[in-house]
């Protein structure tokens, strides 16, 4: 899943990010709104990631979705 597709579908995949990320708050996930770059954001704040590795943990979910 591209960018686009990530934006356009988020409504969808929200839940699925919700299952993946759970401690992410329905707050947030609004705000997200299909932003790739503020959900590696978010991820690497509540998880107390670097920023690389969250990079990877959302592209990783991106590719299998």
């Amino acid at each position: 899943m591209n960018v686009d597709e990530l934006k356009g579908n988020w409504k969808q995949i929200k839940g699925r990010v919700r299952e993946a990320w759970g401690v992410l708050t329905d707050d947030e996930l609004e705000q997200i709104n299909g932003d790739r770059e503020q959900l590696v954001g978010k991820v690497q704040e509540k998880y107390g990631k670097t920023r690389e590795a969250a990079e990877r943990e959302v592209d990783d979910f991106l590719s299998r979705h």
